[in-house]
């Protein structure tokens, strides 16, 4: 039981982060139209195909690392993969429009230090600013382009972390809690996740309802 809270709790993460991450790291090709075509509408917003389909593969391959050679198309039929990824873009664009609504920024040195922080741009364990630029120009992504989407990751993470502090465990549910210090704080901790984390999917789908949401499900069937 432990372990598989541990392990819901970290895949959620990782899961999470994918979905931030996907639209900074990508190859950028010719331009097919028909991948602009949006997915979904969410107020003012648009999701393209080409931004589903890049999250949905790297999902996908994060299931496979995973699941080795488990992972076929029943497990992703199971996992229900298209639309969990659809429904955490839709989120997504659903807590940026929100933030903005209630105020939430994020400074420039807020970005500054989260980008100096990455250890995909250090060098012996200290920021380099030539290792990130020539990552950026590996990846075919400008500083600008990278700075903006590290913006929106930190608005997200500033919404989600709002929402979720205001959930906390009951003494209830406290009570409920058996073993060990060390097994009480990892339950304990399993349990205030899964909790924000329903409060956030509350928070979304209650907004939903106030922003309008179109969605194009055929064009992913």
């Amino acid at each position: 039981m432990l372990q598989f809270m541990r392990k819901h709790a970290k895949f959620f993460y990782v899961f999470f982060f994918i979905i931030i991450i996907s639209f900074i790291f990508f190859y950028v090709g010719p331009v097919d139209k028909s991948s602009m075509v949006p997915v979904a509408e969410v107020g003012k917003e648009q999701i393209t195909l080409e931004e589903y389909w890049r999250t949905y593969d790297r999902t996908r391959d994060f299931y496979r690392d995973i699941y080795k050679e488990k992972f076929d198309e029943d497990m992703e039929k199971k996992l229900r993969l298209k639309e969990k990824v659809l429904d955490s873009l839709i989120e997504e664009k659903v807590l940026l429009l929100t933030a903005v609504d209630i105020g939430i920024k994020v400074k420039d040195e807020e970005v500054e230090e989260a980008i100096m922080h990455e250890p995909a741009f250090t060098r012996n364990g200290v920021f380099d600013r030539e290792v990130y630029l020539r990552t950026l120009q590996l990846s075919r992504v400008t500083p600008e382009f990278f700075e903006n989407a590290k913006r929106q990751e930190l608005t997200l993470k500033k919404i989600r972390r709002l929402i979720g502090e205001s959930v906390d465990i009951t003494d209830i549910e406290l009570k409920m809690i058996q073993g060990n210090e060390q097994t009480v704080n990892a339950l304990r901790q399993a349990v205030l996740v899964d909790k924000r984390e329903k409060a956030i999917k509350s928070y979304v789908e209650a907004l939903k309802k106030q922003i309008k949401v179109k969605i194009n499900s055929q064009l992913i069937s």
